[in-house]
């Protein structure tokens, strides 16, 4: 709760952080929402033609995580239960023995149309909030 407080209150005081600490929010829909209406804004498209692509951030050195990327957010905090993500090959392995849960490395969400994502390449998994 004081860390879910702090960092809506520095997002009030210094304005949108580079970087977005997704299990800090309550609902995260709406926030999810929010970032496809932006890029549907600035894009002009029709919302209901754009998707979520995405791009796990393996190696952060690769990437200036300190200013936002020029379309979708940047997100980091999520777990991932009964499997991790292996740097090295960039995809999701079995997890390690007696390891439940492994802290996901940062994710670009990324908006995008409909037609232009290669969806081939992921896996589509639900994302489940608990207290």
């Amino acid at each position: 709760m004081l860390e879910r407080l702090n960092f809506m209150g520095k997002w009030i005081e210094e304005g949108a952080p580079p970087t977005f600490w997704l299990s800090g929010f309550f609902f995260t829909q709406s926030f999810m929402t929010g970032a496809m209406q932006n890029y549907a804004r600035k894009h002009v498209v029709a919302i209901d033609t754009i998707d979520f692509d995405f791009t796990v951030i393996s190696d952060e050195t690769k990437y200036n995580m300190s200013v936002p990327p020029a379309d979708g957010v940047y997100v980091y905090g999520l777990f991932v239960e009964g499997a991790r993500w292996d740097e090295r090959r960039e995809s999701l392995e079995e997890s390690a023995p007696k390891v439940l849960f492994t802290a996901m490395k940062p994710i670009w969400i990324l908006p995008k149309r409909k037609d232009d994502i290669d969806y081939g390449h992921s896996y589509k998994s639900p994302v489940y909030k608990t207290a």
